[in-house]
């Protein structure tokens, strides 16, 4: 699989429709069938899995102990912000106003490649997030990355 990588600023029409930039749509392996999930993501952000990437989560929360009150919530609120959205003709996909609304995106959206999937931001609180750490990204990847 090609991760996905990169950060592009595009435009978001009244609709909720944003591109999904050319060298995003590279990383979408065939087996997606131009279908991604669309759910709430950490730190305000909403995040876009293809759906062959998306399953591979589905196996792991299906494996999860539905009695257990924690994984009950985890389940309720990634799957009660759960939509399956296609890409349409324009390369685009169309993120709903709760996704909207939630994010705080207006106008503008920072697109961020995180691997296995796409992150879309409102640019201030990117910048936000970005800016809100008190460790060095230096040191940051040095104790993430050490083995």
């Amino acid at each position: 699989m090609s991760f996905f990588k990169g950060q592009e600023v595009f435009s978001i029409d009244n609709k909720g429709r944003v591109s999904i930039p050319a060298k995003m749509r590279k990383a979408i392996s065939p087996e997606a069938n131009d279908t991604f999930i669309i759910t709430r993501g950490a730190d305000k952000c909403v995040v876009a899995y293809p759906l062959n990437e998306w399953k591979k989560y589905e196996e792991q929360y299906s494996s999860l102990n539905q009695y257990d009150e924690k994984n009950r919530y985890f389940l309720r609120t990634i799957l009660a912000w759960s939509e399956e959205v296609e890409i349409d003709g324009n390369q685009r996909i169309s993120l709903s106003k709760k996704y909207l609304d939630f994010s705080g995106i207006d106008g503008k959206v920072v697109i961020v490649g995180m691997m296995d999937h796409i992150e879309f931001w409102n640019p201030e609180e990117f910048e936000k997030y970005l800016s809100n750490h008190d460790e060095s990204y230096e040191n940051v990847a040095a104790q993430v990355m050490r083995k």
